[in-house]
């Protein structure tokens, strides 16, 4: 054992008096600060962390036991929207992909779009230590930001924009979902549905508004489009559809704006009977969707690109990589199967 080994074996081990006491604060404010909880001052967080780094403190958690010399774990904490969807999935394959050949692990977990569930997912993550974070926001403003600036956490962002400066890659939705209308009203159709998920979602609200965007270059009065929002699993999507579709005048075309939502959309068409009647536009894509008959129509993003440009962002900022905040945006694709395809009425 080197004189420098053995200097660091007989020294002390840190507590978190110890950090209080070099910080100035009281030992609470150390525990939330290690612990990821908002409402501490960025300035008196800064301060905790250098005492932290000083005193080469840690959580007292068998990942602890995991830090290297230079003081990385190799994981890096993955948080996706949901696990039941396929986007969510792929995302997930890319970033494991991409990160296991330079020896780094991957934790996961889903929020389901709880806020609380993401503030205590984050939380988790930095008391494992992960080296940086890639992660889908329910929020406009995370509050543990603060907290990951103060500890110098590397941090990417997916699928949605939390109002801030921070690395983002995303999905072009406004423009994606612009197309796909678009490519209705090519096919003859003006009373066309959209089904829409919980507008506090910003992708939803992204596609409403690029729904919005290409009815108004047609000139389509928006009365002509029942849109219904706040559905969030195939069950109320169906249901929705079902209505519109016993309506006296029912549209004649269908917009549905996330992938879980048309899978309730066309459980709906096909239990009213009217999958080759009714043209059917997606955004995000489904497994086996060329398939059905008829095939699913799709405004398809890129969720293993999305996944991809994410980890090359964040090990760029791991590997010291100093510049402003960055937005990477990635094209969807439309894929024209039939369901698309089926012309209005005459």
């Amino acid at each position: 054992m080197s004189d420098l080994a053995e200097d660091h074996a007989r020294r002390p081990r840190a507590t978190m008096k110890h950090v209080a006491a070099l910080a100035g604060v009281g030992i609470k404010t150390v525990s939330r600060v290690v612990n990821g909880e908002p409402n501490v001052a960025a300035a008196t967080a800064a301060k905790v962390w250098d005492a932290v780094r000083t005193l080469d403190y840690h959580v007292d958690l068998q990942a602890g036991s995991l830090r290297r010399a230079d003081g990385r774990t190799r994981t890096i904490g993955l948080l996706v929207g949901s696990v039941d969807n396929p986007f969510a999935g792929a995302v997930h394959r890319a970033v494991e992909d991409a990160a296991s050949p330079r020896g780094v692990a991957v934790l996961a977990a889903s929020m389901d779009d709880d806020p609380h569930r993401e503030d205590l997912a984050v939380r988790t993550f930095l008391q494992r230590r992960v080296d940086g974070l890639i992660l889908t926001t329910a929020q406009a403003r995370p509050a543990y930001l603060e907290t990951l600036r103060a500890r110098g956490i590397p941090s990417v962002f997916v699928d949605r924009d939390p109002l801030a400066e921070v690395d983002q890659v995303a999905s072009d939705n406004r423009d994606g979902a612009a197309a796909a209308t678009a490519h209705l009203i090519r096919h003859g159709h003006r009373r066309i549905a959209l089904l829409a998920d919980r507008l506090d979602i910003e992708t939803a609200r992204m596609r409403q508004a690029g729904f919005f965007d290409a009815l108004g270059a047609a000139g389509i009065p928006t009365a002509l489009a029942p849109t219904v929002t706040e559905l969030h699993t195939p069950e109320q999507a169906r249901a929705a559809l079902a209505e519109l579709l016993a309506l006296e005048t029912p549209p004649t075309a269908v917009f549905s704006s996330q992938n879980l939502v048309t899978v309730g959309a066309l459980h709906a068409l096909r239990e009213a009977g009217l999958q080759h009647q009714v043209a059917l536009v997606g955004f995000d894509d489904l497994p086996l969707a060329d398939l059905l008959d008829p095939g699913i129509t799709v405004a398809a993003q890129d969720p293993q690109e999305i996944g991809r440009r994410a980890v090359e962002l964040l090990f760029a900022r791991l590997e010291g990589e100093d510049a402003s905040a960055r937005r990477i945006v990635v094209q969807t694709s439309l894929i024209p199967r039939g369901s698309g395809e089926i012309a209005a009425p005459a």
